[in-house]
C-alpha cells in the first residue's frame, strides 16, 4: 500500500491521533515516521555481535547470547564500571558526542533526502537518565545508590544530563529531526522502580532541562518507557513530553486518560504478553490488536502500537501489522456510525 492510498499522509495523521484532531485511520506506527532515523551517532557506536561480548562508548559490557533476541548489560563486579560512587568520577570517561562524531555529511543527505511530506523523521536517544546509571554500576547498586548516596548520584546524574543534552544538541543541530524518541524505563509491569518521590527528587529535575532544551527548538519528544509509570504520570504532563510511547495495560489506561485529559498523548496498549510466545494463536493477535483500538482509542490522543515495539516471536508482527491497518483503515468512521 503506498501514501497515495491514504486519505492523507502518515505524518499528518500521527500529528493528528495526537491532538485528537480529527485523524482519518489507524495504521502501523513504523509508517509514521519509517522507524528510526540512522544518524552518525547512532552509527557511530560499537556493534554488538551475537555470541558476543562488547563494550560501548561508556565501556558498558554487553553480551548478546547465541539465539536470544538482542544483547543486555554484562553487569559483574569486574566488569562494571562505577565500582564505588563516591568516587565515580575516577571511573568515568565521558564520551562526549561532539569529541566522537565530526562527519555529519551523510546523515545530512539522508535527512535532506527524507520524505517529510509523508512521514516524520525521528532520531533516537537509548539509554536515557535511569538506565545508564544502572548500566554503569549494575541494578542493585544503582537502586541502593539513589537512596544512600544521592549527592553522588545527583553528580553523576548531572554529567549524564550534561551528555544527553549535547547529544541531542548535536541532532538537531544537524538533521532538525520533527521528532526524538529519548528511551527509559522507570518500573516493570508491577511498579516504579523507585518510589514517585524519589524519582522526583532524583530524576526529574535532569529531565526538566533535557527536555526544556529539546522543546526550545520546537521539536517533538517520545518518551519510550513499556513499563508501570501511572504514579507519576502528571509528572510526565509536566516534563513537556508530548506522547508517552510504551505505555502497558497495567497502567490502567482508562484511568491514565482520564487524568491526563489530551495534554499528552499515549501510544502502546498491546498487550504482547497475551500472544506473543512459541504456540501463538493468529487469532489471538487479532483480538487483542482489536480490543486496544476499541478500549483505547476512542478516548483520543492515543495511537496503538506494540508497546516494546515489536513481537519478540517470529510471525506475529505480520499480523499485528496487517490487522491494525485492516481494523484501522475505516475505524474512525465506524465510530461516527
Amino acid at each position: 500500500m503506498s501514501f497515495h492510498d491514504y486519505p492523507i499522509p502518515p505524518r499528518e495523521n500521527y500529528l493528528r491521533l495526537m491532538k485528537n484532531d480529527n485523524p482519518q485511520y489507524l495504521c502501523n506506527e513504523h509508517l509514521y515516521t519509517n522507524g528510526f532515523f540512522f544518524d552518525a551517532l547512532l552509527l557511530s557506536s560499537p556493534q554488538r555481535k551475537e555470541g558476543e561480548t562488547t563494550k560501548d562508548s561508556w565501556g558498558v559490557s554487553w553480551k548478546w547470547l547465541k539465539g536470544h533476541f538482542a544483547a543486555n548489560p554484562h553487569i559483574t563486579d569486574e566488569t562494571k564500571v562505577i565500582k564505588d560512587i563516591t568516587r565515580w568520577e575516577k571511573y568515568v570517561n565521558v564520551p562526549w558526542p561532539s569529541k566522537i562524531v565530526h562527519d555529519w555529511e551523510e546523515s545530512k543527505a539522508r535527512a535532506k533526502a527524507f520524505d517529510r511530506k509523508n512521514q516524520l523523521l525521528m532520531c533516537v536517544c537509548f539509554s536515557g537518565l535511569f538506565e545508564m546509571s544502572h548500566h554503569l554500576m549494575g541494578f542493585e547498586d544503582a537502586l541502593m545508590n539513589y537512596l544512600a548516596e544521592p549527592e553522588a548520584m545527583t553528580e553523576l546524574l548531572t554529567v549524564i544530563a550534561d551528555y544527553k543534552i549535547e547529544y541531542v544538541k548535536l541532532l538537531i543541530d544537524n538533521l532538525n529531526p520533527d521528532m526524538i524518541h529519548f528511551h527509559d524505563d522507570w518500573g516493570n509491569k508491577r511498579s516504579l522502580f523507585m518510589s514517585p518521590e524519589t524519582w522526583r527528587k532524583m530524576l526529574k529535575p535532569h529531565y526538566e532541562r533535557i527536555y526544556g532544551y529539546i522543546r526550545s527548538r520546537g521539536v517533538l519528544i517520545q518518551h519510550h518507557a513499556d513499563c508501570v509509570c501511572a504514579p507519576i504520570v502528571e509528572d510526565m504532563v509536566e516534563l513537556g513530553i508530548d506522547v508517552w510511547q510504551g505505555i502497558i495495560p497495567q497502567n490502567n489506561i482508562q484511568d491514565v486518560q482520564k487524568r491526563v485529559k489530551g495534554r499528552m498523548a499515549l501510544q502502546g496498549g498491546i498487550d504482547g504478553a497475551v500472544f506473543d510466545f512459541k504456540d501463538w494463536n493468529e487469532m489471538n493477535v487479532r483480538k487483542e490488536v482489536r480490543r486496544a483500538c476499541d478500549d483505547y482509542v476512542p478516548a483520543g490522543h492515543f495511537i496503538p502500537c506494540i508497546p516494546n515495539g515489536i513481537p519478540l516471536t517470529p510471525g506475529i508482527n505480520e499480523v499485528v501489522v496487517n490487522e491494525i491497518d485492516t481494523y484501522g483503515r475505516d475505524f474512525f468512521r465506524r465510530q461516527k456510525g
